[in-house]
């Protein structure tokens, strides 16, 4: 990674601890959120995906309207360091622990490696 690169990731790791810190004080069912990132291609290569516990909770957080209140919780902490996201819809993903469990053993790694655009 270019010095270049990891400065940027630095600053996107900033911004999501933020937005990850102010969504688990507010958000029932949220636990953590994570990224990728080809910076080869970024901003445009950049999915941030937010997890929580279970689908029911996922379920609640969707039916009011959450999903909305994250994206520009994510998308204002990382305008703050100059990241801007091409497609904002397609670029912040949700998912649970529970389907990862299921359908993954657990492992984040490779469900994540399995993300299709979309």
């Amino acid at each position: 990674m270019r010095r270049t690169d990891k400065k940027i990731d630095n600053n996107v790791r900033k911004a999501l601890t933020i937005a990850c810190d102010t969504a688990l004080e507010s958000v029932e069912g949220f636990k953590w959120l994570t990224h990728t990132a080809s910076y080869d291609c970024f901003p445009g290569s950049l999915l941030v995906i937010c997890v929580f516990d279970t689908a029911e909770a996922l379920d609640k957080a969707r039916d009011k309207e959450l999903e909305t209140y994250f994206r520009r919780l994510i998308q204002g902490n990382l305008l703050k360091v100059g990241v801007k996201f091409k497609n904002v819809l397609k670029q912040i993903r949700f998912d649970t622990e529970e389907d990862c469990d299921r359908e993954n053993d657990g492992n984040w790694k490779e469900r994540i490696a399995n993300y299709k655009p979309l």
